[in-house]
């Protein structure tokens, strides 16, 4: 049996739990960018002049799009959710946040010095280089059966997801 490398342990995955679900990202949020070597300028998120009921409809938007994207590409790829379906339900949150502040599904289990400039690359954007080379997927979203927290689910619905996530910002 495969073993599950370090950076995937559970207690991460619990960090990266607790931490997403209470992370909001407020609508004057700034990302800084280098424009030379020597002189940065600062570009606001995409969702920087988004009024509150705006984000709302933005986000629901996105989440929607994001579970109906992993379900199809859990179907695609002959991949299961984790046994524990809050782990792809703050996945896929964190996707559909990504999806609205930087215009791109960039992977939310990274650190970035610079998160837009990392959605332009499409390196770590949902589904990542890793996923689609080699089936190897750093936050556990789609996992082969080799894996040893692979569930016995292939679909999971936007109300889990919302419910198991902590509730998409706005959404009730």
């Amino acid at each position: 049996m495969r073993t599950v490398p370090m950076y995937l342990s559970l207690a991460m995955l619990s960090i990266l739990h607790a931490t997403t679900t209470a992370f909001v990202p407020p609508t004057s949020f700034l990302t800084k960018t280098t424009t030379t070597p020597t002189t940065s300028s600062f570009q606001m998120s995409k969702d920087a002049d988004m009024t509150p009921e705006e984000r709302e409809i933005a986000v629901e938007k996105a989440l929607k799009a994001m579970t109906a994207f992993s379900n199809k590409y859990i179907a695609n790829t002959s991949t299961k959710y984790c046994s524990d379906l809050s782990i792809p339900a703050v996945v896929i949150k964190g996707l559909a946040e990504h999806k609205v502040t930087l215009g791109a599904p960039l992977c939310p289990c990274r650190y970035y010095s610079d998160k837009e400039k990392e959605a332009k690359d499409g390196f770590w954007n949902c589904p990542c280089v890793p996923m689609r080379e080699r089936h190897e997927c750093h936050c556990m979203l789609f996992l082969t059966e080799d894996n040893d927290f692979v569930g016995d689910a292939t679909e999971i619905s936007f109300d889990q997801v919302n419910e198991l996530s902590g509730g998409a910002p706005g959404i009730v």
